[in-house]
């Protein structure tokens, strides 16, 4: 199996080369603030820290250079010189032309869309807190009216009851108390009724509401969009020389986050046409008494299932004459029949191929331009739409559905877990007793067709308990097909076919490789969607393993603020077999150390608040955890901080820029054993 060594330096490295932009951009906007100054610096360096520590130096080069081009803004008022942004920028390029260099294993579209997907951020974490309360108040809600429904099965049994006597009295009684008892019963059945279907309603509206929430928790914010937006509006305003801004809205708006990676494009070109086209030159838009600063506004608004994305500029609006003369040029058929409306002509205009520019630059002049704006419609099933006034202005609308990628599943059933796989990728279902298995020089292996092929049971491919230790409960085994070979997967049982639409799971949430995404069922629970070919690999590789035995496992604490260090020493621990915990921060160590007990503690020094030198300090006058071993693993690698880090009781000092996994593992075991 290829391993991806960037998987999380990736996730990281984009995030910061984000900020770095957007602050970029608010240092020309706004001028230098000691504040905005440092939080930059302090970005870069994390940037160079986790770059090192994936052996990435030209990355890690280019974000030195950004804290050099930022120190003298540290404490000087002086806003930066248009210049000096362009240099930020240069190197900000440079890192994100190094990062998607970065080469991804082989491996197949879903996986690669996973990856996409746990790549997209999530949004800010007041408004997931906000959307988590509104769901468990909607399970809240639907415990109370279960038990409406319960009440109306303690209904049934009397019901039932009564029907009983009704029969028994039947027999030889008076007619008079048979009717009685037939009036009773009418009754209650007739309460039963209303109650039941009250209830059942009423589950329904709460049941819809916690599906919706569940399914808000899973869409990503549109305002990530809005960084590449503003900085595309720049550029091109200065490969034009224009004054551009570029105003945005509508960016708590959550889709899915192919949908926007799909929009991005279109919505790029439609900035760009609007600084190229439709944005006048200064003197231009001075002498139409116009402000010397064209705008650009991009709204994001949603409507039940779909979102409306809308570009609009202030500038001269589309040139209807020049786009004829353009079509008739272009070979369009105009002027050998009926003359084209104005409208007719926008929609041939949206239809690509035709510019109205004078000169082919780096901005436009091709007319493909609008080719990227149909195609992204096109290809999400939604629709384009432009509408113009000369001199005031062009607006584009794109309507999309907000999520896409519908996929048939097969689901499946394992320690009380319903997870889906591909259906394309299930070569056949079989029954499977623990006489059907064998050991062959393949590992656990299971005949099907005349074949031997591994057998791996789902929950140790993915690493979850079984419901009672030891027993491993074989039911069926699902034969899957991947890019590797074929594997059977034991399962307890198998649910049934499905169609479902694949989302991203929680940018935060740790999944292994055979997990591409999460859907959400009918009951609104989210489900994990399998990828087929990592399945398989995994299955191959851990068939020939011994089951491991269930010895207690020693619990390791890693201390660190940047994700691709905490995601890189979790993932080589715990491939170590130790129990590995993360914590963001000093602060949020010293509260999990004060809830359960580590063996051993990994910790970085240079962390937002509390640095690592003052934790291990504190962790030394606890008197109950002051005997935890604790191993800095720092990007700083001058003498006096590794004395400083003797001094104050670590008993490891790990530069990152020289990380050695074997060193790593070696010095753990020794301070273990």
């Amino acid at each position: 199996m290829v391993l991806d060594a960037y998987r999380y330096f990736r996730v990281e490295a984009r995030d910061l080369h984000e900020q770095l932009g957007r602050g970029a951009l608010e240092l020309e906007k706004d001028g230098a603030t000691h504040e905005l100054v440092a939080r930059m610096l302090r970005l870069a360096h994390t940037l160079k820290g986790a770059a090192r520590v994936v052996k990435q130096l030209g990355i890690a080069e280019g974000a030195h250079a950004i804290e050099d081009a930022l120190e003298p803004f540290r404490q000087s008022p002086a806003a930066p010189h248009r210049d000096e942004i362009n240099a930020i920028l240069r190197l900000l390029d440079d890192i994100e032309r190094g990062v998607v260099a970065l080469t991804v294993p082989p491996s197949s579209e879903l996986v690669v869309a996973s990856e996409v997907l746990r790549d997209a951020k999530v949004s800010i974490p007041g408004r997931d807190v906000g959307e988590m309360d509104a769901m468990l108040q909607g399970v809240a809600e639907t415990h109370a009216r279960l038990e409406r429904i319960r009440d109306g099965v303690s209904a049934v049994g009397r019901a039932r009851h009564v029907a009983e006597l009704l029969v028994n009295q039947s027999i030889g009684a008076a007619k008079q108390k048979v009717r009685a008892l037939a009036e009773e019963l009418h009754q209650v059945l007739g309460a039963l009724e209303r109650d039941l279907g009250t209830g059942v309603d009423d589950l329904g509206r709460e049941l819809n509401q916690v599906r919706e929430a569940a399914e808000q928790l899973l869409l990503v914010p549109a305002r990530s969009l809005f960084d590449v937006l503003e900085r595309t509006a720049r550029d091109s305003a200065v490969a034009m020389d224009k004054r551009v801004a570029l105003d945005t809205s509508g960016g708590e708006v959550r889709l899915d986050p192919r949908v926007l990676g799909v929009v991005q494009g279109a919505l790029m070109q439609l900035v760009k046409n609007a600084a190229a086209h439709g944005i006048e030159s200064e003197a231009d838009r001075l002498t139409a008494g116009k402000p010397a600063t064209g705008r650009i506004t991009i709204t994001i608004t949603r409507r039940g299932r779909l979102v409306r994305f809308t570009c609009s500029d202030d500038g001269r609006g589309v040139d209807v004459a020049a786009v004829r003369r353009a079509a008739s040029r272009r070979g369009h058929g105009i002027g050998s029949g009926p003359t084209l409306d104005s409208d007719e002509l926008l929609q041939l205009l949206l239809r690509g191929g035709i510019t109205t520019a004078p000169s082919v630059s780096g901005i436009s002049g091709r007319g493909i331009g609008l080719d990227v704006v149909r195609e992204a419609a096109e290809q999400l099933g939604g629709d384009v739409t432009l509408v113009t006034t000369q001199g005031h202005g062009t607006t584009f609308d794109l309507v999309v559905p907000l999520s896409l990628a519908s996929l048939e599943v097969l689901a499946v059933e394992s320690s009380g877990v319903v997870v889906t796989i591909p259906l394309d990728a299930v070569r056949g279902t079989v029954r499977v007793t623990a006489g059907d298995l064998s050991r062959t020089a393949c590992g656990e292996s299971l005949m099907h067709h005349g074949r031997c092929i591994p057998f791996r049971a789902l929950p140790r491919l993915l690493r979850v308990p079984w419901r009672t230790p030891g027993a491993e409960r074989i039911g069926s085994a699902v034969v899957v097909e991947g890019a590797t070979g074929t594997a059977a997967i034991g399962v307890d049982r198998v649910v049934g076919i499905a169609t479902i639409v694949i989302r991203s799971l929680p940018s935060l949430a740790f999944a292994g490789p055979s997990v591409a995404g999460a859907s959400i069922d009918s009951a609104g629970n989210p489900q994990l969607v399998l990828d087929p070919d990592e399945l398989v690999v995994e299955a191959r590789r851990d068939a020939t393993r011994e089951p491991e035995p269930a010895t207690p496992r020693h619990r390791i604490l890693v201390v660190d603020d940047s994700l691709t260090t905490r995601m890189l020493e979790q993932s080589i621990l715990e491939s170590a077999g130790y129990n590995v915990h993360t914590a963001v921060s000093g602060e949020d160590a010293l509260e999990r150390l004060s809830e359960q007990h580590y063996d051993l503690v990994l910790v970085d020094v240079e962390m937002p608040g509390m640095d690592g030198f003052t934790f291990i300090e504190r962790l030394r006058m606890d008197a109950a955890r002051r005997s935890i071993p604790a191993i800095l693993v720092t990007s700083r690698s001058s003498p006096d901080d590794k004395q400083r880090g003797l001094d104050v009781g670590a008993q490891g000092y790990l530069v990152k820029s020289e990380f050695d996994q074997k060193e790593l593992l070696g010095r753990i075991r020794r301070l273990l054993a």
